[in-house]
């Protein structure tokens, strides 16, 4: 009673006295100052919340000149000390056991802490929705891990029983794979920050425990940038393995690396989702009709009065650029200011085994529940299956962009054929035609032996003639082609 009716001046004081950090939100040192009164209450610790106190309520009674409050309340602190001062192990089998209301409290219990008031022991942490889990019921609102002494590992333990409702759930559900059920609960961990909702993340050297095995938490992405420390895919701890299925209490344990940052943990009676089933409610809720996507058209390509460039058209793609295979399911998020889409099935597949929920066209954020699905280009790809790209129009018309097939380029240069017959229609002569209209050339088998023998041959004739004399060279019939081409 004394430490609620603190000031966050005084409980700072109090949690400076103890070395006990004194930053965070008033709610936050209530929590430290509480659960210092549980477990390490000492007549030091006593002595400076009874000095705390009266002096706090000895400046309020001096103002309206009134008797001191302390005097009704002393009693009570008195008899509240004395119980802890007797022995901290009553004190704790009392919190953790009698002051439980089976199964209605389950999931109110962490750190050792009792039911606290509401602005205690519901701290207005968020955590995102994730589009993969559907949440059920909530068996422990997002609560502090808040830790017990100055070492680096902490502990905190959390005790729940399942409703005989939410064990049916469990064992009815179906198999998303062998031995892994649809219906499951899982532990979620985030900073705690009450600006906005947080992602999941996860502290550093983290262990959870339930009941007497410890459960896999996912490892660490490997990283190919040096310098660059690898990071756990943080998602939700599936501890449906582990549970005791029945009315028996489960004992969950987290240890956790005390460096600084502070972070709050719940559960969840969650129904995990395929990428097949958001595919289907997205096909069902996410469809947006082809007119409204062309007055999207033009209204991108409208005439800006201050650009000196008028843009006349815009061109797609029809090719997905995550598989750069064609479109199935044209969608893309609201938020993005381009027209090009990529395909939903992939982009969800994608998602279910790594959730980035970046565009990978922009590279900017596209949560599932921002997706559309392009209405218009649905039609396009029905209409056009022989081209890989369009170009909308200014009117908000489109038209296909057909690749244009190579040219065959074939060599209309003569062939040189060497040898010692004569070929037709090969080599023109100067005007064309070859005598007769027909072109003559001597054709070399080069791949043959016979023309080493036809060049003995020659050599012989050469020698003949040199002993007659003198005579003029001839020209080679390669050199005779060659004019004869040209």
């Amino acid at each position: 009673n004394m430490v609620m009716s603190f000031r966050v001046s005084d409980l700072q004081m109090l949690l400076g006295f103890v070395g006990r950090s004194k930053s965070g939100l008033k709610h936050e040192l209530v929590t430290r100052a509480l659960q210092l009164v549980q477990f390490d209450c000492s007549p030091e610790v006593f002595k400076k919340i009874k000095e705390l106190y009266e002096t706090r309520y000895a400046k309020k009674s001096s103002e309206v000149a009134q008797p001191q409050p302390q005097q009704h309340r002393s009693p009570e602190a008195l008899s509240i000390h004395s119980s802890y001062d007797r022995g901290s192990t009553v004190a704790r089998t009392s919190i953790s056991t009698t002051n439980i209301d089976y199964p209605a409290l389950y999931g109110k219990y962490l750190n050792g802490l009792g039911r606290l008031p509401p602005k205690v022991a519901k701290p207005e942490v968020r955590l995102v929705k994730l589009p993969f889990y559907t949440t059920l019921d909530e068996l422990l609102k997002p609560t502090e891990l808040v830790p017990q002494n100055n070492e680096k590992l902490q502990e905190s333990p959390c005790i729940f029983a399942l409703t005989p409702r939410q064990v049916e759930l469990i064992r009815n559900s179906r198999e998303l794979q062998p031995g892994v059920k649809s219906v499951q609960v899982v532990l979620r961990i985030c900073y705690t920050d009450t600006s906005s909702p947080q992602e999941d993340q996860y502290p550093p050297n983290i262990a959870v425990k339930v009941n007497h095995s410890y459960c896999s938490v996912p490892g660490y992405y490997p990283s190919n940038k040096p310098g660059v420390e690898p990071k756990r895919p943080c998602r939700p701890i599936n501890l449906t393995h582990l549970m005791y299925l029945s009315a028996a209490t489960n004992r969950i344990t987290i240890t956790w690396g005390n460096y600084g940052k502070s972070y709050s943990v719940g559960l969840y009676l969650v129904r995990q989702m395929t990428s097949g089933e958001l595919l289907q409610r997205l096909k069902t809720i996410g469809i947006k009709h082809p007119e409204l996507c062309k007055a999207l058209v033009k209204e991108k390509l409208r005439l800006d009065p201050d650009s000196e460039i008028a843009t006349t058209g815009v061109r797609v793609s029809l090719i997905c650029p995550l598989v750069k295979m064609r479109l199935s399911v044209p969608c893309r998020a609201e938020t993005c200011a381009h027209l090009q889409c990529f395909d939903a099935v992939f982009y969800l597949q994608m998602n279910e085994k790594k959730p980035t929920w970046m565009c990978p066209v922009c590279d900017k954020p596209a949560p599932y529940d921002q997706l559309i699905i392009d209405g218009l280009l649905s039609k396009i790809l029905t209409e056009c299956e022989d081209a890989d790209e369009i170009e909308y129009l200014v009117d908000g018309s489109w038209c296909p962009i057909r690749a244009e097939k190579e040219r065959s380029c074939s060599p209309q240069c003569p062939i040189l054929v060497l040898g010692s017959s004569d070929v037709n229609g090969l080599l023109p002569t100067p005007n064309g035609n070859g005598e007769n209209g027909k072109a003559t050339a001597d054709v070399v088998d080069l791949t043959l032996d016979s023309s080493s023998s036809e060049e003995e041959e020659e050599e012989d004739e050469e020698e003949d003639d040199d002993d007659e004399g003198p005579q003029p060279k001839r020209r080679c019939s390669y050199e005779k082609g060659l004019v004869s081409a040209c």
